[in-house]
């Protein structure tokens, strides 16, 4: 099964093209790479799929639904979480606070605007489970904003955790990380992929995308230049010329 399909999707922005004509798939259940340099329209293409922006041609389809011009609560609600490059992270909320306030909330608008102490069983059960899964306990309490960059990394995507994403997207998780916190990263991700999580993710550290993705799409001035299997894609002159070649030098 797919998850996510973009199919000749572009964004313009007046005469500016952030995409163009730009395809791919998440097959449900795998790791995605999104690599390119700088300006390529990497997180362009994440803010078109989260509903952040409108594609100026193309289709976004998620699970078989069409959701191109849908707002961003609603796909949310249908199962796409996301985590930004900038650390978004509320200032005044415990790391505990984080992981309710994410949460789809039933019962209709009334109580989406109750505080977080509305939180059942259910919710209360999701958030113990991110808060373990990425070994944030001991920060059960603490305001997360005042926690090293990073758990506060860990602290966003067990947030996004919580709204029980079928899809996941990571814009650079590990930028600003030394080797170890990558490594404890790469297996996270590779247990969320366990757990039949899809997980879509923009990078520039080349050897954590090589060894934790199972296909790359590689962007370049907001085309799609190739894509393949890591291996495929290393050894690829375009990709060389255009994005690897420099990162080596």
């Amino acid at each position: 099964m797919t998850v996510l399909t973009l199919k000749n999707v572009s964004k313009h922005f007046g005469g500016i093209r952030a995409l163009t004509d730009v395809s791919m798939t998440v097959p449900e259940g795998r790791i995605i790479g999104v690599i390119g340099p700088n300006g390529a329209g990497k997180t362009t293409l994440f803010n078109l799929i989260t509903g952040a922006y409108r594609a100026s041609a193309g289709e976004v389809v998620l699970a078989g639904k069409d959701i191109t011009q849908w707002p961003s609560h609603r796909i949310m609600r249908s199962g796409v979480a996301r985590t930004f490059q900038n650390i978004r992270l509320f200032a005044s909320m415990t790391v505990w606070e984080h992981l309710l306030v994410a949460q789809p909330r039933e019962g209709g608008l009334w109580r989406s605007v109750l505080p977080i102490g509305w939180a059942d069983a259910a919710a209360k059960a999701r958030a113990e489970d991110a808060l373990v899964f990425f070994g944030l306990e001991q920060y059960r309490d603490v305001i997360a904003r005042t926690l090293p960059y990073g758990i506060q990394r860990k602290v966003e995507m067990a947030r996004a955790l919580t709204a029980q994403p079928k899809l996941m997207l990571l814009d650079e998780p590990v930028a600003g990380m030394n080797a170890e916190e990558a490594n404890d990263l790469r297996a996270l991700f590779h247990r969320l992929n366990e757990r039949g999580l899809s997980i879509l993710l923009i990078e520039h550290d080349m050897p954590f995308v090589m060894t934790l993705c199972h296909h790359l799409y590689v962007l370049n001035f907001g085309s799609l230049i190739a894509e393949g299997t890591p291996a495929a894609v290393r050894n690829d002159p375009v990709v060389l010329d255009a994005y690897l070649g420099t990162e080596a030098a």
